[in-house]
């Protein structure tokens, strides 16, 4: 059996196949650049750092490619890297089973698709409810298949619909809590706001963006997708209902430097936002805190501002679900 990262001892020499997972360009206090990639066999992944790049370097370690990696494991500042000696592409057809650097989310998928349909029953609004089943039915493989992301989070192999359905969860709750929320509109934004990733990303094993992910964006992809599912289903094309939906999609990152076409303008919105915002937050701290030793620091943390995270010496909590990808 193929040994994996995890099980490598510190000190430890390996020469293997991972996959490339993230690559980061950065410099060092000399103004030098390096690359800082994250390597995956799929079940773990740590982080080894390329020193004195070249431009040859920072185009052929790119996010999705596999390398035959010879280095050592080590341990710095109470976390594990690899100190790389050599590295070389591989080309995928010499990869054996290129499956298994496929991450899998946590939950159960019936699990999850039946509590997403739960969800589209409560979406009472005959608008809304048909567009989202109509795209859901159109997308319906890709979106239980996809990642939710690349690298920064629900990064794995159904994780576009756990992090739908969490969603939906926390805003099931919070329309509990305040009687005065469309619901209906709210949830609806939930199941589509991320669903243009499905034509952004290029799937679950080796995760890209594709040309249209680069160019135009996951809101901008679901809001045309939200268009032509109207005009198939004969909605008028300004129906303040169709107008509602496409403001939840396109305001979801909140602010235009994030990507936002417009900041949210309506009550839903904002929560919609909210939502998403802390979900992903919630997911990329847990998993950084998972793979740190009670007591220390995790790593930076890219989509938290690059801030560390203290993980107390007693967080038996973190034990209650599985480690996330």
């Amino acid at each position: 059996m193929k040994k994996k990262l995890v099980t490598y001892n510190d000190g430890e020499s390996m020469d293997i196949i991972v996959l490339i997972k993230d690559a980061i360009l950065r410099k060092n206090k000399k103004n030098e650049p390096y690359l800082v990639l994250i390597f995956s066999d799929g079940d773990s992944y740590i982080r080894g750092n390329l020193w004195n790049v070249t431009d040859d370097d920072v185009a052929k370690y790119v996010t999705g490619t596999f390398v035959q990696l010879n280095g050592i494991k080590e341990k710095f500042q109470n976390h594990y890297q690899i100190k790389i000696l050599s590295m070389q592409t591989v080309g995928s057809s010499e990869v054996t089973n290129i499956t298994d650097f496929t991450e899998k989310s946590y939950i159960d998928v019936n699990e999850l698709v039946s509590e997403l349909k739960d969800g589209i029953l409560e979406i009472k609004n005959p608008i809304w409810k048909s567009i989202v089943s109509f795209l859901l039915d159109k997308w319906y493989q890709k979106f239980i298949d996809f990642p939710a992301g690349k690298s920064n989070h629900h990064a794995c192999k159904g994780g576009l619909l756990l992090h739908t359905v969490t969603m939906l969860k926390l805003a099931v709750a919070i329309s509990k809590i305040y009687p005065q929320v469309n619901h209906s509109l709210l949830y609806a934004g939930c199941i589509l706001h991320d669903l243009g990733k499905v034509i952004e990303l290029s799937g679950p094993v080796a995760t890209k963006y594709t040309v249209e992910g680069n160019l135009l964006g996951h809101l901008v992809i679901i809001d045309e997708q939200i268009i032509l599912a109207a005009k198939e289903l004969k909605i008028k094309e300004y129906d303040e209902n169709l107008v509602l939906l496409r403001h939840m999609v396109l305001s979801h990152h909140g602010l235009p430097e994030y990507g936002a076409a417009r900041r949210p303008a309506i009550l839903e919105a904002e929560l919609l936002h909210k939502i998403d915002d802390m979900d992903a937050t919630v997911y990329a701290i847990t998993r950084s805190l998972q793979r740190t030793e009670p007591g220390t620091f995790t790593e930076l943390i890219s989509s938290q501002d690059n801030r560390r995270f203290y993980r107390p010496i007693d967080s038996s909590d973190l034990n209650k679900i599985n480690n996330l990808e």
